[in-house]
């Protein structure tokens, strides 16, 4: 990765300020070791007239691979290629913020004890990258960069191969800013908006993340147009936190405008109370969810089939409108665990007389799982061999034929939302595969054809814009026609 700083000078005041204000001196070429590589800092030119910085990041591919245990970097479709074979290297991105908060720390706060004064001026500045990762192209950067006084954005998208022009642009362009800044509010734009650009990040995104955001956004992310994009990609679309950057911002902009300090506007808060909104897990949503739709249909009587640990079970054992709940799983381990956990050894008689927990697999026809009103599976699709399914499918739709069928499964499109997720790999490491929203769709429906039911989709999760929400549930409802000939039968 490389970036280069120029400004241009006078005798009067020369442009080799510059060296004071990044606190790298002109005349020696430094090394310092980052987190994931070797930063150099030095300087092409350094006169009077005309001094130039250059910050030139060697990453160690195969350091940060291991330093993240294979973490890859989020959403990177290159990164699916190989952990080790991908653009980390060459292309600038929240690899070479890090960097730069380590090389130029001093100067991104615009501390400089030697010329104080100068750092808190503005300077005729260049700023060049010859490859940034740009997923939106070069309009983005336009509306990124064009609000923020710079009297030049200049991109320019990098082909694909200049031999073959007619394969297009690639996702990447070649970035030159120039105009009359301070060299902090300069440097700090950059930290903030090149992971933005290449909407990744190559470390997981903690609530911290919220305070660097704001302190490098300070007297430009509150006004500029583009503040929700910004925060919620450099957040790595975690929506909480964004959400919490997003009021903490409009505080900011509501204090600017009234000339306040920000902790006289914000005072609607008792800070002796923790009122802080903790995150629901997303397990605990896909059971909510789930709970949902039993009660909306009506059931009483419900299969959980694959109920590993029992934790379903549990949660439906709280709600009296379920007279009956069996649990079905293959592994014995499992059963015990969930046993232990429902304690059933010391539950009363009337609780225990509504639970039952069986082994069974669930790829084999089971009398006993006939007559119930509802079945759930809930993420066990994907722990099954796609030629397995068709069995599932018979045993669950075509012998026991309950009347309110729930299946949840991964949706693999919102994958790329999990920072600790390397690209092209499964959520856990038994799933023999996870499908987008338009397999998971097809399947739903031809398997609702084929048993006389229909089906509708629930999303669960945060539904994101792009990619859907984390878990996609198919409720299936069997049609009046069959149910009418289930009754008959079952009267008969």
């Amino acid at each position: 990765m490389f970036l280069t700083i120029s400004t241009t000078g006078s005798p009067e005041r020369p442009a080799t300020d510059l060296g004071f204000l990044l606190h790298k001196h002109p005349d020696k070429a430094q090394t310092f070791s980052t987190s994931h590589g070797t930063a150099h800092v030095f300087y092409p030119e350094a006169s009077a007239e005309r001094c130039t910085a250059a910050l030139l990041l060697e990453v160690d591919s195969v350091a940060l691979v291991r330093r993240g245990k294979g973490k890859g970097r989020g959403g990177a479709p290159d990164a699916a290629l190989a952990q080790y074979v991908n653009d980390r290297p060459y292309a600038a991105s929240s690899l070479l913020s890090v960097a730069m908060s380590t090389v130029f720390k001093s100067a991104l706060s615009g501390a400089c004890r030697a010329m104080p004064e100068r750092a808190e001026q503005s300077l005729p500045l260049r700023i060049e990258i010859p490859a940034v990762p740009a997923r939106g192209g070069v309009e983005l950067v336009q509306k990124l960069f064009g609000p923020l006084g710079w009297t030049s954005v200049e991109a320019v998208a990098v082909p694909l191969d200049e031999e073959f022009p007619e394969w297009g642009d690639s996702r990447y362009v070649q970035l030159v800013l120039e105009g009359e800044m301070r060299l902090a509010d300069a440097l700090r734009q950059l930290y903030v908006l090149l992971p933005v650009l290449d909407d990744a990040k190559h470390y997981w995104v903690a609530p911290d993340e919220v305070d660097k955001l704001l302190r490098a956004g300070e007297g430009w992310l509150a006004e500029h147009p583009e503040q929700k994009l910004i925060t919620s990609r450099y957040l790595s679309r975690r929506w909480s936190l964004t959400r919490q950057a997003m009021e903490r911002l409009e505080l900011v902009r509501l204090a600017e405008s009234d000339d306040l300090d920000v902790d006289s506007v914000d005072n609607a808060v008792d800070e002796t109370k923790d009122t802080e909104e903790k995150p629901v897990p997303l397990a605990e949503q896909r059971r909510v969810a789930i709970l949902e739709a039993l009660r909306a249909a009506g059931a009483g009587r419900v299969l959980d089939l694959g109920c590993g640990q029992g934790q379903l079970v549990q949660a439906l054992l709280k709600d009296v409108a379920f007279t009956e709940i069996v649990g079905v799983d293959v592994s014995m381990r499992a059963l015990t665990i969930a046993s232990r956990r429902l304690k059933l050894d010391r539950m009363g008689e009337r609780q225990a007389s509504r639970v039952t927990l069986q082994q069974g697999s669930l790829t084999y026809t089971d009398k006993r799982l006939k007559g119930y009103d509802a079945a759930v599976l809930s993420e066990v699709i994907e722990h099954l061999d796609l030629p397995r399914l068709p069995a599932l499918e018979y045993a669950v739709f075509g012998s026991a034929r309950p009347r309110t069928v729930l299946v949840t499964t991964p949706n693999v499109e919102y994958n790329v939302r999990w920072d600790t997720l390397p690209a092209g790999h499964v959520r856990h490491g038994d799933h023999r595969f996870e499908w987008t929203r338009a397999e998971f769709g097809q399947w739903a429906a031809e398997v609702a054809g084929r048993h006389g039911y229909e089906v509708a989709f629930v999303p669960v999760g945060p539904d994101d814009p792009e990619v859907g929400p984390p878990t996609q549930m198919a409720v299936f409802t069997m049609s009046a026609a069959d149910e009418k000939n289930k009754k008959e039968a079952k009267a008969a």
